[in-house]
């Protein structure tokens, strides 16, 4: 299962979570992904999309 935005690619942000002390971990930030029905070429898909691109429109549901 890929965490993948199908409109925009946005993907899986790695960096550090940063404490008071600054010791410093491994974080990993992932996108809102969302399952939407849309039609696409006259067919309907169900796709993962993030939802920047929902809000935006960029996604016909």
């Amino acid at each position: 299962m890929s965490r993948v935005c199908d409109i925009c690619g946005k993907r899986p942000q790695v960096g550090y979570k940063v404490s008071h002390a600054h010791n410093k971990s491994k974080k990993l930030w992932l996108p809102n992904l969302q399952r939407v029905k849309t039609i696409q070429n006259g067919q309907t898909k169900r796709i993962r999309v993030c939802t920047g691109c929902i809000k935006t429109g960029l996604v016909t549901k």
